[in-house]
């Protein structure tokens, strides 16, 4: 039995970086699932960056210089890099609201032996990964 998987997703112009992946994860029942790499450029962006309530957001035009985390139907959690037009960098933690420029090119890795979940666990207040091992 393969117990990996490799996925490969373009994401189009206009189209919600967030929002599709989660629509792509749950479309293929992703229980644990990584981003390999992300290429790609927006119009916007909405980040919320650390310790903050809320996100920040902005127009014009970026390059997605890395997207990183993990992607799970119970949940996921997406960190972004992006840069301006003179090559200022900021980046955070990727909020709806992040609209793809002309393209975004995705490679998604999912193991079939794990389930990841996102529970309070006493450590933080937040919900944070639980790794399961599938029987």
């Amino acid at each position: 039995m393969n117990n990996h998987l490799i996925y490969t997703l373009r994401i189009k112009p206009n189209e919600d970086l967030k929002l599709t992946l989660q629509t792509f994860v749950n479309e293929k029942n992703i229980q644990a699932g990584w981003m390999i790499t992300c290429a790609g450029s927006l119009t916007h962006y909405n980040i919320r960056f650390a310790n903050q309530q809320n996100g920040s957001s902005n127009k014009g035009y970026y390059e997605i210089l890395s997207l990183t985390g993990t992607l799970s139907v119970n949940g996921s959690h997406l960190h972004i890099s992006i840069a301006d037009a003179e090559g200022k960098t900021i980046g955070g933690h990727l909020l709806e609201g992040c609209i793809i420029f002309t393209t975004t090119e995705i490679v998604i890795g999912e193991s079939k032996e794990l389930i990841f979940t996102r529970e309070k666990d006493g450590t933080t207040e937040w919900k944070e990964l639980q790794v399961k091992k599938i029987d």
